[in-house]
């Protein structure tokens, strides 16, 4: 591949940070729990949004109904924290840049043009942890928001890994991921597989550190659970099938990795790399002369559940 050796310049800034999250909530169980965490780290965020992103599995009938069904997870999650403020939460794109319709603004995108030319000196961090639709879909309308806003994308797996492209929220919409990765935004990309894929927990792990802590841990723990015995698929067309329950069975919680990243950014290594193209085999293909982007290439799995878990205990 063709790496870029510049010092990694990619700084996050010390305080608060103005954060937007956009997520496929309804599609995993990783999602509920990474917009907690979200929202609980209010000595680091000033969360200004949610975004309910598009997805498509066998958990949703079109990309438009996994949307909806994100969106109402979202507020639900929001109801059990006791968080008034469900006026910031917006429905997102009902298709896939993908599908080959024309680019068409929504409540999330438009929303988002309007914070990232909102007369603040503070920069705009939006955590996207589903398919990149909402995000490249404004940047596709609206470019000049390009230097207005950073992206944190849990998308794709590590470069180093075989078929890296191929990935749930960069494989759903590869239109809008292509995009994402040729506008120029500032961009840290969180992979899947080679990083976030040591975010694994298991069921006695939740139920010892969560376990009637509140309605909150109640439902996510019950998201988990749920999770485990009628498993999903990324097939739309299979059906959901129920599995036995096996005491060994772990789950990767991928998406809380995108938050801890802006956290503290000491609790990961990175790499700058130029931004790389993905080709319709699923593999990355390489160009040095393309913008640089960044990607994390390992994470602090102790100390990034060590903060989660503190915050959740007693919600």
């Amino acid at each position: 591949m063709l790496k870029m050796d510049k010092k990694n310049d990619f700084c996050v800034p010390e305080g608060k940070l103005r954060v937007i999250l956009d997520t496929d909530t309804y599609n995993e169980v990783d999602d509920q729990i990474a917009l907690a965490y979200l929202l609980l780290s209010q000595e680091r965020f000033d969360v200004e949004a949610v975004y309910a992103a598009p997805f498509y599995n066998n958990r949703a009938e079109s990309p438009g109904d996994g949307m909806e069904k994100s969106y109402q997870e979202i507020l639900h999650i929001m109801r059990l924290m006791h968080d008034p403020r469900e006026e910031m939460v917006f429905r997102g794109a009902t298709s896939f840049l993908s599908s080959g319709l024309k680019p068409a603004p929504n409540p999330a995108v438009l929303d988002l043009v309007r914070r990232a030319k909102a007369e603040d000196p503070r920069e705009l961090f939006v955590i996207a942890i589903g398919a990149p639709t909402n995000v490249a879909t404004a940047l596709e309308l609206y470019p000049e928001i390009r230097d207005r806003i950073t992206v944190i994308w849990l998308g794709g797996h590590g470069y180093w890994l075989e078929k890296p492209a191929i990935e749930f929220n960069m494989w759903s919409d590869v239109s809008a991921s292509r995009a994402l990765l040729d506008s120029g935004v500032k961009l840290m990309i969180i992979p899947a597989f080679g990083v976030t894929s040591h975010l694994l927990t298991t069921m006695a792990d939740l139920e010892t550190n969560l376990g009637g802590s509140g309605a909150l841990c109640d439902f996510l723990i019950q998201r988990v659970k749920d999770f485990q015995i009628h498993r999903p698929s990324v097939d739309p067309n299979e059906k959901i099938v129920e599995m036995p329950i096996d005491p060994a069975w772990s789950k990767e919680i991928w998406d809380i990795g995108a938050v801890a990243y802006l956290i503290d950014q000491n609790w990961f290594r990175t790499k700058q790399i130029s931004s790389p193209i993905l080709t319709n085999a699923g593999d990355f293909a390489w160009d040095a002369s393309r913008h640089s982007v960044f990607m994390a290439t390992f994470l602090d799995r102790h100390r990034i559940y060590k903060d989660l878990y503190q915050k959740l205990a007693g919600h």
